[in-house]
Formats: C-alpha cells, sequence, structure tokens
C-alpha cells in the first residue's frame, strides 16, 4: 500500500464471516477472554471485549472457522501477497 493509504476501514460483520473474529477468540480463550458480538435482527449491535469462563469452541464451530479463514485464504491470497511486498 501506498503511505497515507494504510488504513481501509472494514465492517464488524467482514471480520465476522471472514472467520477471523472465530480466529481471534480461540487465542483470547487461552487467557479468559473473547470479543462478543451482540446481533439483532441480524444486524451488529455492540461489539466489546469480555472475560469468559469458557475455553474453546465445539467441533462443529471449529470446522466451520477453519473453512471460513480458508476461503479467506484463497480469495485473498494474490492480495496479501502483494501487499506484504509493497
Amino acid at each position: 500500500m501506498k503511505e497515507g493509504n494504510l488504513l481501509k476501514e472494514k465492517s464488524w460483520k467482514e471480520f465476522r464471516d471472514s472467520g477471523f473474529l472465530w480466529w481471534i477468540n480461540m487465542i483470547l480463550h487461552t487467557f479468559g477472554w473473547a470479543i462478543v458480538v451482540e446481533i439483532e435482527d441480524d444486524e451488529i449491535k455492540r461489539v466489546y471485549p469480555a472475560r469468559v469462563r469458557y475455553r474453546g469452541y465445539a467441533e462443529k464451530d471449529n470446522s466451520n472457522g477453519y473453512i471460513n479463514v480458508s476461503e479467506y485464504i484463497k480469495r485473498n491470497a494474490d492480495d496479501i501477497l502483494k501487499e506484504s511486498k509493497e
């Protein structure tokens, strides 16, 4: 990216749909934390960090998470590589 164009704001929905919220929460769960997304009527109403007592996700949720992240990587691999070299 060119200087002055280092950020491009994205929505929480896109972050969640990409699988990155699941991925980051897997890491945060190690420390008893999570990013919580409250949804009403298919609309994200609130996002906040929280302390949690649980660790990890069910197998089905993990499988879906890996699929979503893999699909994101597949769709964006060329751009990710290009940006890393700029």
